[in-house]
This record gives C-alpha cells, sequence and structure tokens, in this order.
C-alpha cells in the first residue's frame, strides 16, 4: 500500500501543536492549505468515531472517521466515502515531545496511506498519488507549523 509521509519540528509542547491540529472553522480554514470546507457531522467536537466532511481545495470531497483521538499524542482517520478513485484512504498525525537547543518542543509526523481502484491502475496511479499527496502534505505540514507560531491561532486554542 503506497504512502505519503512528512514531518515538522514546532517549537511549542505537544498538547498545544494537538489543539492546533484539531482547529476547526475559520481558525482552520486560515492555516490549512488543503481545506476549502470542513465541518464535523453530528458532533461539536473531534473524537474518536467522529465524522468529518473535508471538501479539498483541489476538489474532492471526503468524509472520514477517526479511528483513534488520543490527545495529546495521535490521530488516525479512515476513509468512508470519497472519491471513486480511491478504494481506500487512511491517515494519522503524531506528536511527540522533542526538545532542541535547549527548546521545548514537539515532532510532527503525518502519514497518509491509500489504495486505488480498478486495480490495474496502481502502477500509474501510485506514484502519481505519492508526488501529488507528497506535495500537498508537505505544505499542509509547513502550514501548520507556522499556525503554530500564529498568536491569532494560538489565541484560539
Amino acid at each position: 500500500m503506497p504512502q505519503v509521509t512528512a514531518e515538522a519540528w514546532i517549537p511549542v509542547v505537544p498538547d498545544t501543536a494537538f489543539a492546533v491540529s484539531q482547529t476547526t472553522g475559520e481558525v482552520r480554514l486560515g492555516w490549512d492549505p488543503f481545506i476549502r470546507h470542513q465541518h464535523l457531522i453530528d458532533a461539536d467536537r473531534p473524537g474518536k468515531d467522529v465524522r468529518t466532511l473535508t471538501k479539498a481545495r483541489v476538489g474532492p470531497t471526503m468524509i472520514s472517521r477517526y479511528v483513534s483521538y488520543r490527545p495529546p499524542t495521535s490521530v488516525g482517520m479512515t476513509m468512508e466515502k470519497g472519491p471513486w478513485f480511491f478504494a481506500t484512504f487512511g491517515g494519522g498525525w503524531r506528536f511527540t515531545p522533542e526538545e532542541r537547543d535547549g527548546v521545548a518542543g514537539t515532532r510532527a509526523v503525518w502519514k497518509y496511506t491509500w489504495s486505488v481502484r480498478p486495480g490495474w491502475l496502481a502502477p500509474v496511479a501510485d506514484p502519481i498519488g505519492r508526488w501529488l499527496l507528497g506535495r500537498e502534505i508537505r505544505a499542509r505540514i509547513a502550514a501548520f507549523a507556522r499556525a503554530c507560531e500564529n498568536p491569532d491561532v494560538l489565541g484560539a486554542v
């Protein structure tokens, strides 16, 4: 199963990094370059088994479900309904305390895995997916890192 991974070090503690990663509404739209629209389905806040509808800025819409929610260390999600070309799609975000140059911070590692359909398309689609999703996840985690230093975002968490 193909996967893409991106990581960043952020000069905030894991509690704060995790909280920023789980922002919603206008706060999330302000920092997350991947999302055009996102809302929780039948829930007021993220949590295990909560479903989310996400419309990407590049077009596709997905309904996903949190399969794990462990503040401040990790979250995991899986696609319940999404673009026709994904047979499966899942992601996990991990937040680990890591000090650098005497500064307490967080190492954030985000990973996505998927499979495509029809299966015969995989030899062509998987490298394209690694390139495209890799580019998106790197831009997204870089924006997340900037958000973790933005006073307006931090004030909202």
